[in-house]
């Protein structure tokens, strides 16, 4: 008998954070801590309370300093694969990169893990599973809409625009970094040779593919991008409810 299919997580955090250095000279961003807590262990337990088993985790930036961590926390319920980019793919080029690892699961959580959060991932995927298309964007209200990337929505939640740090934008819903498609957009994604052509990025590349075929999560909660110091003192000040199983 076949096992059910479950849901796999990519965990995007391969960035080198230079705007916040000199804190990312000596630890990668993502392993940043918030109130004490790495990053990284606030989106492992997410991913453990939504029942996310396996999660694919690239690497480019002081890479052992993860691989470190990631055999010393205490946390693993969540099977974590790390995949190491000598060259950045972007955010797609990391998926098709892994198309193989994640074509057998039921959903795909898509997530920046440089962001600081308290969505709960099982209401962005039960959302998901409410609905026939075959992505998802998690979107927030931004004060700054012309530093994010902004959605505008039907009256149905179906995402019929996309653009990236607009100069006029004409919504203030903006991304959240977290999304999740069904397996087969792998289909869509086809090959990129980054070497080539640069980082392939979910951004500028692969969701205004899906412009009328993607839903738009409103996140009842916080989303904050650590990437400035002002938005990382800001995260000290933030009591996040550690989303445990």
């Amino acid at each position: 008998m076949n096992s059910p299919k479950l849901p796999k997580a990519f965990l995007l955090a391969a960035g080198t954070g230079r705007r916040l250095a000199p804190l990312t000279d000596i630890e990668p961003k993502c392993l940043l801590p918030i109130r004490g807590v790495p990053l990284l262990a606030l989106w492992l337990e997410s991913l453990e309370a939504a029942g996310v088993k396996e999660a694919s985790l690239n690497t480019h930036w002081l890479p052992d300093r993860v691989n470190d961590f990631l055999a010393t926390w205490d946390h693993r319920r969540v099977n974590v694969r790390v995949t190491y980019e000598p060259v950045l793919l972007g955010s797609a080029g990391t998926i098709v990169a892994n198309r193989d690892w994640a074509e057998d699961a039921s959903e795909l959580l898509i997530l920046y893990a440089d962001n600081l959060s308290d969505v709960r991932l099982s209401a962005l995927l039960d959302f998901h599973r409410s609905h026939s298309m075959p992505f998802t964007i998690g979107v927030f209200r931004s004060d700054e809409p012309t530093r994010c990337g902004i959605v505008e929505t039907d009256e149905g939640g179906t995402v019929v625009g996309f653009v990236e740090k607009p100069e006029f934008p004409k919504s203030n819903l903006a991304a959240a970094g977290m999304y999740v498609a069904d397996p087969a957009i792998m289909r869509e994604l086809g090959p990129w040779d980054a070497g080539k052509r640069g980082p392939y990025d979910l951004s500028k590349h692969v969701l205004p593919r899906f412009i009328g075929r993607m839903k738009a999560f409103e996140a009842p909660g916080i989303v904050l991008d650590i990437g400035t110091f002002a938005s990382y003192l800001r995260a000290q000040t933030i009591r996040i409810e550690r989303d445990r199983a």
